[in-house]
């Protein structure tokens, strides 16, 4: 079955079972509809795209998606972790996937049936499930990126963003996201509402605060001020796109871009990129907060984690060589 499904094109809905198959597909737009509406963008493309895999896969060897049998889940993944050289983290999500969809079209999940559950820990025992995150982009770094900036419009803008994004804590999406009418100056620093999130898709919004910093090159409050000023921005979003020419364009950056910027900034630094992303500055903020002492709450309060275990695993890493056993025993 597995060769088949690896080596034989996916026939075409009409022609396979022909209108079943096209009632299933409306059924099936309709339960993605329902598990996606209160997620986050970025979210839903990927519970998209696994859903669709899923869904190929089963017309493939002949099965239903919806609802999918506890067998036919446990052979999917197995088919993941053998042939289809998938991470298990990626597995992971793809099981929620189907469990999702399900939830949503009031299916009982197949993903918590016990045939499902022992292949699934079997595929962990195998092959480790270690999820790979992108590395902190901590002070140091920061001050290296800065330091190579180039002294242009462009240099100003991806300064500001650097230094908005790791003192603000922010997501990407967050970042991108910003008004210039979400963002208040005062004696004290910067008051920037952050109006949706990826776990506030309702829009309560919550208020973050930026103070100054203690040196003019690294003040995330001076860097947005020369960006608004030099930029001549007084309305509409905050970080927008910057020609070669230096013209500053009404468009919006897309969170994709912040990815770009801070990659493109670690190379002028002559540093290695590969392992940073535009979530490095997310967690460049909660791992240095760690390694400087501030209080878990501290922490939370800035970066607006709502589960405190995804908060912690920074904290842990800030704190590793912090009251270390091995380093107290006179190595």
């Amino acid at each position: 079955m597995d060769e088949k499904i690896g080596q034989s094109p996916l026939p075409s809905l009409r022609d396979e079972v022909g209108h079943e198959v096209i009632e299933l597909s409306e059924i099936e737009r309709e339960a993605l509809d329902y598990a996606y509406r209160s997620r986050a963008q970025n979210t839903i493309r990927a519970y998209r795209a696994d859903w669709a895999h899923f869904s190929e896969w089963c017309r493939a060897a002949d099965r239903a998606p919806l609802p999918a049998a506890p067998e036919t889940v446990a052979l999917y993944v197995t088919f993941l972790a053998n042939r289809g050289n998938r991470r298990t983290t990626t597995i992971a999500r793809r099981l929620v996937t189907i469990s999702e969809v399900h939830r949503s079209r009031g299916f009982e999940t197949p993903v918590k049936h016990a045939a499902v559950r022992a292949v699934w820990d079997g595929i962990k025992r195998t092959f480790g499930f270690t999820p790979r995150g992108k590395l902190p982009t901590l002070l140091c770094d920061i001050q290296e990126m800065l330091a190579a900036l180039p002294d242009s419009l462009l240099g100003v803008r991806d300064r500001a963003l650097i230094l908005i994004g790791f003192a603000g804590a922010m997501r990407r999406s967050e970042l991108v996201r910003l008004d210039v009418t979400d963002i208040v100056s005062s004696p004290h620093g910067l008051s920037i509402t952050i109006r949706f999130s990826k776990t506030d898709q309702e829009g309560r919004g919550r208020t973050v605060g930026i103070p100054f910093g203690e040196r003019h090159e690294t003040c995330p409050v001076r860097a947005y001020c020369d960006w608004i000023e030099q930029g001549s921005i007084t309305h509409g979003p905050v970080f927008r796109a910057v020609s070669r020419t230096g013209r500053v364009s009404p468009r919006r950056l897309t969170d994709k871009t912040v990815a770009r910027v801070v990659k493109r900034t670690l190379v002028l630094a002559s540093r290695d990129s590969t392992n940073y992303a535009g979530h490095s500055l997310r967690a460049g903020l909660a791992t240095q907060a760690a390694l400087c002492g501030v209080p878990e709450r501290a922490i939370q309060d800035q970066t607006g984690h709502r589960n405190l275990m995804m908060l912690r695993r920074y904290i842990r890493a800030g704190n590793l060589f912090i009251d270390n056993a091995a380093g107290k025993i006179g190595l």
